[in-house]
């Protein structure tokens, strides 16, 4: 296991390959600080997960990616542009949806919303209806486009969010715990269709899951207020540092020396 430097170069600096860049960024709510002093990249075709304790500002990062909340202090580019600009670019997968279960919508409808942004006037086109029908072939449930939503099983219902994720085609897809709450069949089928989407898309994963992890990550983002980076495979005692609470300032201050950053040491 190694630790990856973070070099703090200008804002105009970050290369073409480069799709998410951050640097310096801080956020809090109100008086509460979530995230500190967090800089990291995402470059094309990277498959990067992100793990970290409950309350760590792993769920914070994702909407500042998307654009929803903007950061306090620091830099953060979307393929070189504002967060907000750049959404169309984004597939996003929420860890779970709000749905009326009374409310009659087909999975294909589901899907179809990943293509609003093209809508203009009138019905979806012939081609926002192929791409719909791909994107759910592509996780597995074709023939499943008339099927109620509310008639679907976990696990079915977050691979419709993910073809709804993919209709949109983008270049990167973010995923927020896509393993949660599914049983053990139905996530050995996710994990399947995962592993063949990081070969042609760029993926930010946010998980607990460390079977997923090891599936489909090229490294992994420890967010806990502030981020490490580490490379694959985790050792335990990297992961037991990484969830104890007592352990994790240690972890902190260990990781943080190897980057370079001795703000925190007692060195004589």
């Amino acid at each position: 296991m190694s630790v990856a430097p973070y070099p703090l170069e200008s804002a105009s600096a970050a290369p073409a390959d480069v799709l998410v860049d951050c640097r310096g960024l801080t956020y809090s709510y109100g008086r509460s600080p979530v995230l500190e002093d967090v800089s990291f990249t995402v470059n094309r075709g990277e498959s990067l997960c992100v793990i970290g304790p409950n309350g760590g500002g792993k769920s914070t990062l994702a909407k500042l990616i998307l654009g929803l909340l903007e950061p306090d202090r620091g830099h953060l580019a979307i393929f070189g542009r504002k967060p907000r600009d750049s959404r169309t670019k984004i597939g996003y997968v929420p860890q779970a949806m709000r749905f009326d279960p009374l409310f009659p919508i087909a999975a294909l409808d589901i899907v179809l919303m990943g293509r609003l942004n093209h809508l203009k006037v009138g019905p979806f086109s012939k081609r926002c209806r192929a791409i719909a029908q791909a994107a759910l072939a592509e996780v597995g449930l074709s023939g499943y486009e008339k099927r109620a939503f509310s008639d679907l099983s976990g696990g079915e219902r977050q691979r419709v969010m993910v073809a709804r994720a993919l209709a949109c085609e983008p270049e990167i897809l973010l995923l927020d715990e896509p393993t949660a709450n599914i049983d053990l069949t139905i996530e050995a089928q996710l994990i399947e269709t995962l592993v063949s989407l990081r070969h042609r898309m760029t993926i930010l994963m946010i998980t607990h899951d460390l079977d997923l992890v090891s599936a489909i990550g090229d490294s992994v983002l420890c967010v806990n207020h502030r981020v490490h980076r580490h490379t694959l495979p985790l050792s335990g005692e990297t992961i037991r540092e990484i969830y104890s609470g007592r352990r994790r300032l240690e972890h902190d201050r260990r990781t943080r020396h190897q980057q370079g950053d001795h703000s925190t040491c007692s060195h004589d």
